[in-house]
């Protein structure tokens, strides 16, 4: 099923304007979730609103918003001017400046979104993404929405292009701020050893698709049991890890996970420098 639109914005590109549709990239939650209920009837509880003042209880009919400009005093907006605020954003990414793809740091990455061309703006939208691609920058742009300005970064992404909402600086906490103590030296041999195990774990490429979510499947096992009447006990708790000498834990760490499918990363990329100078020796002979 072709996935629905939640949104347009323009990318504004010099004095080009590209027309997109934004899409979720997200799927729908299967988080298991629990609701509230009454303990003496089992029948489940529903929120209300408490007026903080009479203590009475208010429907959401008799309800407005307001914004709290100081301690307990407020300025009441109604629809009509809710609507005038939200009138300020724009809906257009007007890309401000081209970077590296590797100077935005995935820590600034707070939410993705997929764009597609909307009608009329395809030629420019592959112009951009081709670009883009062809140079390895990433465009770096503001995005005005919902009563709110965001920076986002736009890169080339399979076909298309994808957006990133980012953290503005001052919403990530500082590296700076972790308390860290002076790490001691590494002696070559563990260097070495623990290059080894990674290797032997490493892979040419990353499958999201094969990793599941084990605890959500023991806990829907669980649940199951609960339903047909069993009681849930929990589990032992798995004994406390041994703290062993660090090289006698590499050593015993080497070959636990070795497969035969599996290519070590930077012999498979040896290999792929190595395969043009192979058909350039056959042609020469």
């Amino acid at each position: 099923m072709p996935a629905r639109s939640i949104a347009t914005a323009t990318i504004s590109f010099g004095l080009v304007s590209i027309p997109t549709k934004l899409y979720t990239t997200n799927e729908s939650s299967s988080d298991i979730s629990f609701n509230m209920l009454h303990d003496a009837d089992g029948a489940r509880l529903k929120q209300q609103y408490v007026c903080t003042k009479c203590e009475q209880v208010v429907g959401r009919e008799n309800t407005v918003k307001g914004y709290e400009y100081a301690k307990g005093q407020y300025v009441v907006l109604s629809g009509e001017e809710l609507k005038a605020l939200d009138a300020v954003a724009t809906q257009t990414v007007a890309l401000e400046e081209f970077v590296p793809a590797a100077a935005v740091d995935p820590l600034y990455v707070e939410k993705s979104y997929y764009l597609g061309p909307d009608k009329g703006g395809e030629r420019a939208y592959k112009l951009l993404a081709d670009a883009m691609l062809e140079t390895g920058l990433v465009g770096v742009a503001s995005y005005s929405a919902r009563g709110k300005q965001y920076i986002v970064c736009l890169r080339p992404f399979q076909n298309g292009l994808i957006m990133h909402q980012l953290r503005y600086g001052n919403e990530v906490k500082q590296w700076a701020e972790v308390p860290m103590p002076e790490l001691p030296e590494i002696k070559p041999a563990e260097l070495g050893l623990a290059k080894q195990i990674i290797q032997q774990i490493a892979a040419e490429t990353f499958h999201a698709e094969k990793y599941k979510d084990e605890v959500q499947v023991r806990m829907m096992d669980l649940i199951q049991k609960k339903v047909e009447g069993q009681e849930i006990t929990a589990a032992p708790e798995a004994p406390a890890g041994k703290v062993i000498d660090l090289m006698e834990a590499l050593k015993a760490s080497l070959g636990m996970a070795k497969t035969e499918e599996r290519k070590p990363a930077i012999a498979a990329a040896a290999e792929a420098k190595e395969e043009p100078k192979k058909k350039t020796a056959t042609k020469k002979k």
